[in-house]
C-alpha cells in the first residue's frame, strides 16, 4: 500500500475485526455448560481460551495500528488480486463435505472435499489438473488421509462420525 493513511485504516479494521470476533466467540462460550470433566476442565474451557487470546491479539493490533501503523511490515508478495476461481473450488469442496457427510459418510465426503480443494490450489498455482489420472490420484490421496482419521476418531477416541455402512469401519 502506497498511501500510509489507507494502510493505517486497513490495519485498524483488521485489529477491530479480531477484537470483535473474539467478543462474539466469548458470547458463544458463555452459553456452553461449564461442568468440569477430566482434570477439572469443562467443555467451555478451550472456547474461552481462544476468545480471550483473540481479543488480546486484536487489542494489540489495534493499539499498534492507531499509534503509527504496524512496524516492519513488508509489501505483500503474490498476485495483486485474489484468484476467485481457485477460491470457488476450495469453497465447493467445503460445501460438498458439509452436504454429503451424512449421505455418503465421513471418509468419502472428506475425500471429495480434498479432491475439489486440491483442484483449486493447483489452479491458484497455475499448475495442470492432470486429467483423469490426476483426479484418481487425488481421490486415492484424499481417501488415504480421511480413512485413518475416521478410524482414529471412531475406534481410538470413541467419537461418532457418520459412516457409509453400519459396521463402523467405513
Amino acid at each position: 500500500m502506497s498511501d500510509p493513511r489507507a494502510a493505517v485504516r486497513h490495519q485498524t479494521l483488521i485489529g477491530a475485526s479480531a477484537l470483535l470476533l473474539g467478543a462474539v466467540m466469548a458470547f458463544g462460550a458463555a452459553s456452553i455448560p461449564s461442568t468440569a470433566g477430566y482434570a477439572g476442565v469443562g467443555p467451555n474451557f478451550l472456547p474461552w481460551v481462544v476468545s480471550i487470546v483473540l481479543m488480546v491479539c486484536g487489542g494489540i493490533l489495534l493499539v499498534h495500528a492507531r499509534s503509527g501503523g504496524w512496524r516492519d511490515v513488508e509489501e505483500p508478495s503474490g498476485a495483486p488480486t485474489g484468484d476467485w476461481t481457485a477460491l470457488a473450488w476450495v469453497a465447493a469442496g467445503v460445501a460438498a463435505n458439509a452436504a454429503l457427510i451424512s449421505v455418503i459418510g465421513f471418509i468419502l465426503s472428506c475425500t471429495v472435499c480434498f479432491m475439489l480443494a486440491v483442484r483449486g490450489l493447483r489452479h491458484a498455482e497455475g499448475k495442470s489438473h492432470r486429467g483423469p489420472r490426476g483426479l484418481m490420484m487425488d481421490f486415492v490421496t484424499g481417501f488415504l488421509i480421511a480413512g485413518p482419521a475416521f478410524w482414529l476418531f471412531t475406534k481410538v477416541l470413541g467419537i461418532n462420525l457418520p459412516g457409509l455402512t453400519s459396521t463402523g469401519w467405513i
